[in-house]
């Protein structure tokens, strides 16, 4: 995977890769990685890139000359790679988007600042936007990091253990299971009896059980999206049971209640 990204504070960006996965993932061949100063392809003594916008309004927007500049030389570096704009208009980055980018053989990512950048070099230049949310940044940076760790760690062998991208959150729809270390006890609270038991069945079960429970808890929206398992199926609709009849015990009912609570 090659990495290109044009900003306007590179040392950001190579902060970002002098450190933890992706300094490994540059020392071990799986990615490389250059950041391009944009403000080196803008003219004149004090290298202006934003200017104030036509027709009024607040904030500055980044010049088209030297973006334009800096984009024909990532290119050139990298001709394979699909050039992507960090933006809040881009349809929303996730674990799906992240596993499509890995099997990308590169990504120029433009970074953003002020208002944004000017429409022209949108429609001559980018080929895809994307958002990490609907918040505003200063700047696309951090977005262009976030988008780099999620497709680094996505490609074979920056982890070491391959298993461990397939078990991430998010992986099929499901948040992760519960994770648990040494010590076995900690201020009163034990590590589950299951995970010391050294039983693999029981524990992956344990572990399929505790990530459907912190899904449903914690974003039920996420089981519209995938196909549930015999087993998912079982469990929910075991849960079901359990707390239509918690409801009853309560005297429970009303709109509010369960199908079939009475």
């Amino acid at each position: 995977m090659q990495y290109v990204v044009l900003t306007l504070f590179p040392e950001l960006i190579q902060a970002f890769w002098d450190n933890g996965i992706l300094r490994r993932a540059i020392a071990g061949g799986a990615i490389a990685a250059e950041a391009i100063a944009v403000r080196d392809y803008a003219e004149g003594r004090h290298r202006v890139t934003d200017d104030r916008p036509y027709g009024g309004g607040c904030g500055m927007v980044m010049k088209p000359e030297p973006l334009a500049k800096a984009l024909r030389v990532a290119r050139r570096k990298a001709p394979e790679a699909i050039t992507v704009l960090l933006s809040p208009q881009g349809p929303a980055f996730d674990q799906a988007m992240a596993e499509q980018l890995a099997r990308r053989p590169g990504l120029i990512l433009v970074c953003g600042r002020y208002e944004g950048i000017d429409e022209r070099i949108s429609d001559q230049f980018i080929e895809m936007e994307l958002s990490i949310g609907d918040f505003v940044l200063t700047g696309g940076e951090v977005a262009a990091m976030a988008v780099m760790d999620a497709v680094t760690r996505l490609l074979p062998g920056v982890l070491g253990n391959e298993d461990s991208a397939e078990q991430d959150s998010f992986r099929h729809q499901r948040l992760d299971h519960a994770h648990y270390t040494r010590p076995p006890l900690f201020e009163g609270q034990a590590v589950p009896e299951v995970l010391l038991s050294g039983h693999h069945d029981r524990i992956a079960r344990w572990r399929q059980s505790d990530a459907l429970w912190r899904t449903l808890v914690k974003r039920p929206d996420l089981l519209y999206q995938g196909p549930l398992s015999d087993e998912e199926m079982a469990l929910l609709g075991a849960w079901y049971r359990e707390i239509e009849r918690i409801i009853r015990a309560q005297g429970g009912g009303g709109p509010d209640s369960p199908p079939g609570g009475g």
